[in-house]
């Protein structure tokens, strides 16, 4: 079973977060996927991946673009893993437990604390993961801009 790790955005936004945990899991040479619940959250994060930083950009692709084992980073809606990902990021509220079978080494929850549907949607997830006694860490912002995990 994966290890679920939640991040809660209680400063910074999706965009200026999951950038940065996406160079991380390529640095560790896993690929991955980043799957969100709707097409308008993937087109700005397939937007986002490519101009995040003046001096640096995160290749990836997503079905229009074809070639999917070729990706390191695979942009979805759906269950899919074409890529064979080692990690994958769920984004506005994605489940995850359905992965909790799947060969990946780490799921990603990133979820806005500050919306108190998507944390409560969060807490859900967590409830029901820790009653399957998944390996569950809950990673929280520092003053500095890193993360501290809690537990």
């Amino acid at each position: 079973m994966p290890e679920f790790w939640f991040y809660q955005l209680q400063k910074r936004t999706l965009d200026q977060t999951l950038p940065n945990l996406v160079e991380r899991a390529l640095q560790r040479g896993w690929r991955a996927v980043v799957q969100s619940r709707t097409q308008e959250r993937l087109a700005a994060i397939d937007d986002l991946l490519w101009t995040y930083a003046d001096d640096s950009f995160l290749p990836h692709g997503a079905q229009a673009d074809g070639d999917p084992q070729l990706q390191s980073v695979w942009l979805t809606c759906g269950d899919d893993n074409p890529n064979n990902a080692r990690i994958r990021f769920l984004v506005e509220g994605a489940e995850a437990e359905p992965f909790a079978d799947d060969d990946y080494e780490r799921l990603i929850l990133i979820f806005d604390g500050r919306d108190d549907l998507s944390l409560a949607a969060a807490r859900e997830q967590w409830r029901r993961l820790k009653q399957r006694d998944a390996a569950l860490s809950y990673w929280q912002e520092t003053e500095e801009g890193g993360w501290r995990k809690q537990a």
